[in-house]
């Protein structure tokens, strides 16, 4: 979940359904590379004006790259894309109210994602990883602990909901091997800098690192999908992923 204005506090489908691919670098990733130079430059800046000409247009442009290239096979995917995209719009609105809504947003966008990383084996995948399930849950239990008393009851119960769905997310991911594990881990590491902030924690550089980390797991996520086969088929490198 990309940074906004927060409330201060103390196998390839049928032909017929996939788009042919065109031949050299894909146009819609350098477009997308600039506009994420934009928006890093925005943020830095802190020019607000400049993120709402990059911001809400990073996510579609990810999820046109990925319907090129397979089409409506991965329409999990893309619907959370286009969750993340209003996420992103509303997280540039001030207010409590805004902010809400860009939560419950990137909440849709992790079940999607979830659902996602289900339907390619993620359940069979976790079975023999206890541990690790264990782990993120840890994880999960001290970070909404260390962040409840700052963010107060209604907002502290959301984003331990909201931080739930983004670790089972991220544990989820790990059965695409390893463009999908470190996507899900540098996103717990994108929202964990806005829990911070939120929490009035902030540090020079923050929402910077918070929106490259951002970038970085969006485009981690989708190129899971685009090098991935059937979506039931593990690869040997999928299998070997811990």
């Amino acid at each position: 979940m990309a940074e906004g204005h927060i409330p201060e506090r103390g196998g390839p489908g049928p032909a017929s359904h996939r788009p042919a691919r065109a031949a050299g670098a894909p146009p819609l990733i350098v477009v997308f590379a600039v506009l994420c130079a934009v928006e890093l430059v925005g943020v830095a800046a802190g020019e607000h004006a400049v993120e709402w000409v990059a911001k809400p247009f990073l996510a579609p442009l990810l999820a046109a790259h990925l319907w090129r290239l397979t089409g409506t096979r991965h329409a999990y995917v893309l619907a959370g894309l286009g969750l993340a995209a209003a996420g992103d719009v509303a997280l540039l609105i001030p207010g409590t109210p805004a902010f809400g809504t860009g939560l419950a947003l990137f909440l849709g966008a992790q079940l999607c994602w979830i659902t996602a990383f289900l339907r390619a084996g993620a359940l069979a995948h976790l079975r023999s990883r206890r541990l690790v399930c264990a782990a993120y849950l840890a994880v999960w239990a001290a970070a909404v602990a260390a962040l409840a008393p700052a963010l107060g009851p209604a907002l502290g119960s959301a984003v331990a909901v909201y931080a739930l769905a983004l670790l089972t997310m991220a544990l989820t991911a790990r059965v695409l091997g390893a463009k999908a594990l470190w996507g899900g881990l540098v996103f717990v590491a994108s929202d964990s800098l806005i829990g911070l902030g939120s929490a009035g924690l902030d540090f020079p550089g923050r929402s910077t690192l918070c929106m490259a980390t951002y970038i970085a797991a969006l485009a981690l996520l989708v190129a899971s999908f685009t090098t991935q086969g059937s979506p039931h088929e593990n690869t040997p490198a999928q299998e070997a992923t811990a």
